[in-house]
C-alpha cells in the first residue's frame, strides 16, 4: 500500500467534503434568510390590521371594514370534503397496487401515470374538474365540485406516499400474521395498515397542506372571491382564504395590502394548526406501533 499516495487522495476527499458541506450550509442559511425576511415584512404589515373584528367580518369595498371570515369558513368546508376522499381514495388505491394487483405491464402503467401526475400542474385538475364537475355533473360553483377537483389535486401524492409507506413494512410481519391464521384482509388490515399509518398520515399532511394554499384550480372553476355569506351546504357557492387574498392585492389602496398581509398570517397560522394536529396523530400512531 502506498501511504503517501493514499494520504494524498484522503486529503483531496476531505477538502472536497468540506467545501460541499460549506455550500449546503450557506444554501440552508440563504434559504432560511429569505423565508425570515419574507415572514418578517409579512407580519409588519399585518400589525394593526388582525385582530377580532378581521376574523369575524365578512369582506367589505373598504379596508377597515375587511375580514375574512368566509374565506376562513369555505377553506374548511374545503378540507371537510378533500381530505376524508382523497384519504379514502388514496390509501385504497396503494392498498389494491401493493397488496391484490398482480404485478405485470399493466399495473406498471399505472403506477407510472400516478407517479406522473403528481407533477402535473394544478391548472390542469382545475380544467378537468370545469369539465367533469361543474358542467357535466351539473354541481356549478359549489363546494363539492371544488372539494372533488382538489381531492383529485392531491391524490396522486396521497397514494405514492402510501405505497411507500405499505412497502417499509416488513415482510416478517405478513408472514407472522399469515402464520397465526389471518387472512389477507385481517392481515392488511391489522397488521400492514397500523404499521404504514405514520408514512400515510406524512404524505396526506403534504397534500393537504398543498390543497389549502392552492388558487389555481378554483380560478378556473370560477369560484368566487367576493363573497359577504356563509355557505350551509356543500352544493352552496364559497370562496377561500388564497382567493380572498389574491383579490384583496389586486386592490388600487393601499391599506388592502395591509388586509392581505394580515389574510395571509391567518392563512399561515391554520395551516401550522392543521398540520399540528395531523402530526400528533401520526405521532401516537407512531409510539402505539
Amino acid at each position: 500500500m502506498d501511504k503517501p499516495l493514499v494520504w494524498k487522495r484522503m486529503k483531496g476527499r476531505l477538502a472536497q467534503n468540506t467545501i460541499l458541506q460549506a455550500i449546503f450550509f450557506f444554501a440552508t442559511v440563504f434559504g432560511l434568510i429569505a423565508l425570515m425576511l419574507l415572514l418578517s415584512r409579512v407580519i409588519m404589515q399585518a400589525i394593526g390590521w388582525l385582530d377580532g373584528d378581521f376574523l369575524n367580518s365578512f369582506p367589505s369595498r373598504r379596508p377597515e371594514e375587511a375580514g375574512i371570515k368566509s374565506g376562513l369558513v369555505g377553506s374548511l368546508w374545503l378540507m371537510a370534503i378533500v381530505a376524508p376522499v382523497s384519504f379514502v381514495l388514496g390509501v385504497g388505491t396503494a392498498i389494491y397496487l401493493e397488496e391484490y394487483a398482480r404485478k405485470n405491464r399493466f399495473t406498471a402503467f399505472i403506477q407510472t401515470n400516478i407517479s406522473n401526475l403528481a407533477g402535473v400542474p394544478s391548472i390542469v385538475f382545475g380544467l378537468l374538474g370545469l369539465t367533469i364537475f361543474v358542467r357535466e355533473l351539473g354541481l356549478g360553483r359549489s363546494v363539492l365540485a371544488a372539494g372533488l377537483t382538489m381531492s383529485l389535486l392531491v391524490l396522486p401524492v396521497i397514494v405514492v406516499a402510501a405505497q411507500e409507506a405499505i412497502r417499509a413494512v416488513p415482510q416478517q410481519l405478513r408472514e407472522a400474521s399469515y402464520a397465526m391464521g389471518a387472512t389477507k384482509w385481517q392481515t392488511v388490515c391489522r397488521v400492514v395498515l397500523p404499521a404504514a399509518l405514520p408514512g400515510m398520515l406524512t404524505g396526506a399532511i403534504l397534500a393537504l397542506s398543498r390543497a389549502v394554499g392552492e388558487t389555481a384550480p378554483l380560478v378556473v372553476l370560477g369560484i368566487p372571491t367576493f363573497i359577504a355569506y356563509l355557505p350551509s351546504g356543500v352544493f352552496d357557492t364559497f370562496t377561500v382564504m388564497p382567493l380572498q387574498i389574491y383579490n384583496w392585492t389586486g386592490r388600487p389602496q393601499e391599506e388592502f395590502q395591509h388586509v392581505a398581509a394580515a389574510g395571509i398570517v391567518v392563512l399561515l397560522v391554520f395551516l401550522i394548526v392543521m398540520n399540528s394536529v395531523a402530526v400528533l396523530i401520526r405521532n401516537k400512531f407512531q409510539k402505539r406501533f
